[in-house]
């Protein structure tokens, strides 16, 4: 028996027909889809101490529910007190199932914390049908407890889509439950 996450089975079902319907593809294969979503985290204080590094790691694995690769900086630069080779960041690249249960555990545990949210904005298109999109405080997950966590950092999250357009992937998107903010309520 396999597992097939909830949002991979709407899309399959749901959002895929309705894509084509509204975009007027030829074939199923043309509409867009959800490729990988890519999390990033800088951690600046990281030339200070060493364990900030290790600590971003271990909790963007238990958020991601993969393990995360810390990213060394490429060249020294002595004004930051930075070396080579020197941990800097973290980072985890989701694909396939994992992908989509981490999309799930965003849009409907997580989003929801944030205080005082409205929406996400949906000016964040790179113009080739790319999303991106900051998180300001890791805590918002409830996999992280907020008494193990030291300082409080946010993420990058990358929506990397098939979509040839930003249109076509803000309707992806937005038919797999982001929630975009309304433009016409939206000052």
């Amino acid at each position: 028996m396999s597992y097939t996450p909830r949002l991979k089975k709407k899309y399959d079902e749901e959002i895929r027909a309705k894509l084509q319907e509204q975009f007027n593809y030829k074939s199923l294969m043309q509409t867009p889809r959800l490729l990988k979503i890519c999390i990033n985290q800088g951690v600046g204080k990281a030339t200070q101490d060493r364990k900030l590094v290790e600590n971003a790691s271990k909790e963007m694995t238990l958020v991601a529910g993969q393990q995360a690769v810390i990213t060394q900086s490429k060249k020294s630069i002595s004004n930051f007190r930075l070396r080579d080779d020197m941990g800097i960041g973290a980072k985890v690249t989701l694909r396939r199932e994992k992908m989509y249960d981490f999309l799930d555990r965003l849009v409907s545990t997580a989003l929801p914390r944030v205080r005082d949210f409205r929406g996400i904005n949906d000016k964040s298109f790179d113009g080739r049908g790319n999303y991106t999109m900051g998180i300001t405080e890791q805590i918002i997950f409830p996999e992280i407890s907020l008494d193990d966590v030291p300082n409080i950092t946010g993420y990058d999250v990358t929506f990397v889509t098939s979509a040839e357009t930003d249109q076509e992937s803000l309707a992806l998107l937005k038919a797999l439950g982001l929630p975009f903010k309304n433009q016409n309520n939206a000052k």
